[in-house]
């Protein structure tokens, strides 16, 4: 079909992505080939976020103990980067399509939408909390028995990664109303939950109600999760309109941070006047709207990349393990820390402030978290990767 203005517009479907309740990669009949671009979206944004914490992670030591700080408050300019390495946004967008896309399959199947819901919530609950709660009793018992007063803070850092999980836990939660929405008012809830979002930036900034502004953590993660509903009309559009998103969202965000009301960084920085991530702003809301115009722009090139079968291997094995290394990476990591520090003879005092030696040795710390990281997984998360 040709759209007016010469334009013409895809016709190949979107496809399956990987779901945990269908392992393997060959369709069942009548159902059309998995999508590999959504499930190596899913993948690479937890990885992202996996490296970020591995490489610009810096440790400082003070009298309550460990404590954190990036690179980005040292390194003017630098903050640019997280408008395509926080990646949060596509994965709430990618989860919502997935989510939809496996309700139909339900249906289908005569699944109620309470046993669908809690079958979601089960399967991503329970790692979560075994691995708080195992955090949480090896820090009391380590503080009981050795007096080490800041291990709460060790204990904190660790799990502080997972609040995006307990996030993505109510939106499931709260999935039939959401899908209600999206059959009542269509692309109409997109504006209102824009707007809602930006009303709660107003009571905030504006006015000063600070406590109103957590109210984002649903409105603009929920924003992202029921634009996924859209995903399958935003992939038929033609390409020109892929094009128009991703100027939408990057020139919204140049007005937004250059009106000296946001921040340039979409990650919490110190010293920033405010995050745009705790909570979440409007900000995020146009980063949104720019990522999902870049994998659209992208996604030729990646589903030729994809589509070759040794990049599909990798593809199946990032998807595998992708979760339980971002669950298990602070544990990783926390390993790394002190087996450099042990090394060393020393913790570390005062701020590290990023220099050239630093930045040398970022491969290195990436490196040794992935090397401390890996037996974990082998010994608690094998068997829940081989089932997804």
């Amino acid at each position: 079909m040709i759209e007016p203005g010469g334009d013409q517009r895809r016709t190949t479907p979107p496809t399956t992505p990987a779901s945990p309740a269908d392992p393997g990669d060959s369709p069942a009949v009548g159902r059309p080939p998995r999508d590999r671009y959504v499930d190596w979206l899913r993948a690479f944004s937890l990885l992202v976020v996996v490296v970020w914490h591995w490489a610009f992670t810096i440790l400082q030591w003070g009298p309550d103990g460990p404590s954190p700080t990036s690179p980005l408050g040292f390194t003017s300019g630098l903050w640019i980067l997280t408008w395509l390495l926080q990646v949060l946004p596509l994965f709430f967008y990618v989860g919502g399509y997935v989510h939809l896309l496996s309700w139909n399959r339900a249906c289908e199947g005569g699944m109620g939408i309470g046993t669908f819901v809690w079958r979601r919530i089960r399967g991503l609950a329970i790692p979560t909390l075994a691995l708080a709660g195992t955090w949480i009793v090896l820090g009391a018992l380590v503080t009981w028995a050795f007096g080490i007063r800041w291990m709460n803070r060790v204990v904190l850092l660790v799990i502080s990664p997972l609040w995006f999980i307990g996030v993505y836990l109510v939106l499931i939660a709260l999935l039939p109303v959401a899908l209600w929405l999206h059959r009542r008012f269509d692309v109409l809830i997109l504006i209102w939950l824009a707007g809602a979002a930006l009303v709660v930036d107003v009571l905030r900034l504006r006015y000063g109600y600070e406590a109103v502004g957590w109210l984002n953590m649903i409105i603009v993660w929920g924003l992202a999760h029921q634009a996924g509903f859209f995903y399958a009309r935003v992939v038929a559009l033609p390409r020109r309109f892929d094009i128009a998103i991703l100027w939408t969202g990057l020139f919204a965000l140049f007005g937004l941070v250059y009106s000296d009301i946001y921040p340039g960084s979409m990650v919490g920085v110190p010293g920033d006047k405010l995050s745009n991530m705790a909570p979440p702003t409007f900000v995020i809301v146009a980063l949104l709207i720019f990522q999902i115009g870049l994998v659209e722009v992208l996604r030729p090139a990646m589903e030729r990349l994809l589509d070759r079968p040794r990049w599909q291997r990798v593809n199946e094995t990032v998807n595998r393990f992708a979760l339980p290394l971002f669950l298990f990476h602070t544990t990783g990591m926390a390993i790394w820390v002190a087996l450099t520090w042990w090394l060393a003879g020393s913790r570390p005092g005062s701020l590290v402030r990023p220099d050239l030696l630093w930045w040398l040795e970022r491969p290195l710390a990436v490196a040794g978290a992935l090397v401390c990281t890996l037996p974990v997984i082998m010994l608690f998360g094998r068997k829940w990767a081989r089932r997804r």
